[in-house]
């Protein structure tokens, strides 16, 4: 009878140890595809923001920001627009008069991507930033 209970003791034991390192990994799991999809959310964000850049009319002023929601609701994307690096003026508060060709036109912006607290999906808060220099 001892030697039941000692093995029902022990097989609970190995059972209660499985389910917590199951659980652990079902964790990380969701928290590595939710960042992933973040990732590319920002990938995203960055490439609409540069199109959006260059569909602007710059005699008229520069784009300075911009926030970008994903069709799920899930990430915001608020993407700020630091410096344009220009050759002539363009009548831009944020411009930066450069002298050589192959960086005409380059812009530099922060991108900050993170969760949405309304959304009923998102479990934890998750947020990305990069700064980055693209060419529209």
């Amino acid at each position: 009878m001892i030697q039941v209970i000692f093995f029902m003791l022990i097989l609970s034991t190995i059972l209660t140890i499985t389910m917590k390192y199951a659980t652990i990994t079902t964790k990380q799991t969701e928290d590595l595809y939710l960042r992933e999809q973040a990732e590319l959310f920002m990938q995203s964000a960055i490439e609409l923001a540069v199109f959006g850049i260059s569909t602007q009319d710059r005699s008229a002023g520069c784009l300075n920001e911009i926030h970008i929601f994903s069709d799920d609701k899930r990430f915001i994307a608020d993407i700020n627009i630091t410096n344009y690096y220009l050759i002539k003026t363009a009548g831009c508060d944020r411009e930066k008069i450069i002298q050589t060709e192959e960086s005409n036109g380059m812009v530099s912006m922060d991108v900050m991507v993170k969760t949405d607290d309304t959304n009923p999906k998102n479990t934890r808060p998750i947020r990305l930033t990069r700064r980055t220099m693209q060419r529209p």
